[in-house]
């Protein structure tokens, strides 16, 4: 199976963490939104990945060019798609948006096409019924960050033929990621197993009053060696992201925690368009987070 053009559906944050990483390592990426902010907000992303990886990274102005003339961008869905040997969709993490898209996304994509979903916390079996292809439909999911945070987790569902599985996986490692294999589905794979439980014990213990947001996170990057904090976690994930999942799993599990955190999620910061560090505010204000003063451990 011959992977050369991929589209990342989904302009946001880690959709165009996805798409800068995978055009840097040679593949042509179209990424595709269905609203023109979306796009604008995608390269504004890539000017600033580039500047990234040419300070930090040991990026040359060449490797960049050649990463910018991979990339395209377009609000057209059969367009985005017309040639696409695999899809990164990132959409919204709502089971119904993610359900309708992938509606749309079968009556529009080639047979050939290897669709994959980036979601953090839902199941491939929960859309692989309206993908028009479940054998080719699995989960590559990515940590935010994910030029550091470099594992990509392939899990598939029941109907995923295992030859695709083992082609993501070779996919993974293609684009600099380390596969992480995931055997059985599992609701947030490895990382977010782990992950998950720790943000949500710092929301608690903000949103019950028990402490503030950089007593938290002082003491988790104090005690553990972390370099971030749950709460500059968050930031990174957005707010937006945080909300969709104490929603979803608040109701499903009827969780009023988490429903909790949603409500103070969505009054203290998105309702004041504080959505985390891509919109310059969330628990810290971006560019020059509180977290990285070299005296914010003292």
């Amino acid at each position: 199976m011959k992977i050369k053009n991929v589209t990342i559906a989904g302009g946001g944050t880690l959709g165009s963490q996805i798409a800068w990483q995978t055009a840097f390592h040679g593949f042509n990426v179209t990424v595709y939104d269905a609203f023109d902010k979306g796009l604008e907000a995608s390269k504004n992303f890539h000017k600033q990945f580039a500047d990234l990886f040419l300070n930090t990274r040991g990026a040359t102005q060449e490797e960049i060019d050649q990463t910018f003339s991979r990339l395209s961008y377009t609000t057209n869905l059969a367009e985005a798609v017309k040639d696409a040997d695999l899809i990164s969709e990132s959409v919204p993490e709502n089971v119904e948006i993610k359900r309708g898209f992938y509606t749309e996304l079968a009556k529009a994509a080639p047979e050939k096409t290897i669709f994959t979903t980036n979601s953090s916390t839902t199941l491939p079996s929960e859309y692989a019924d309206v993908t028009g292809r479940p054998a080719k439909f699995l989960a590559l999911h990515f940590a935010n960050g994910i030029w550091d945070a470099n594992v990509g987790e392939v899990m598939g569902h029941p109907g995923t033929d295992p030859a695709v599985f083992d082609r993501v996986v070779e996919f993974a490692k293609e684009i600099g990621m380390v596969p992480i294999p995931i055997h059985k589905e599992q609701n947030g794979y490895v990382l977010n197993s782990l992950l998950v439980p720790l943000l949500s014990a710092a929301g608690n213990l903000l949103v019950n009053g028990v402490s503030d947001v950089e007593s938290i996170d002082k003491t988790w990057m104090i005690s553990t060696g972390a370099q971030i904090g749950p709460f500059g976690i968050m930031d990174m994930v957005g707010m937006q992201t945080m909300y969709n999942i104490d929603i979803l799993w608040g109701e499903k599990l009827k969780d009023q925690s988490m429903l909790d955190r949603a409500a103070f999620i969505k009054k203290n910061y998105i309702d004041k368009g504080k959505m985390g560090a891509a919109s310059g505010e969330g628990f810290y204000k971006y560019p020059n987070p509180a977290f990285h003063d070299p005296d914010f451990l003292k």
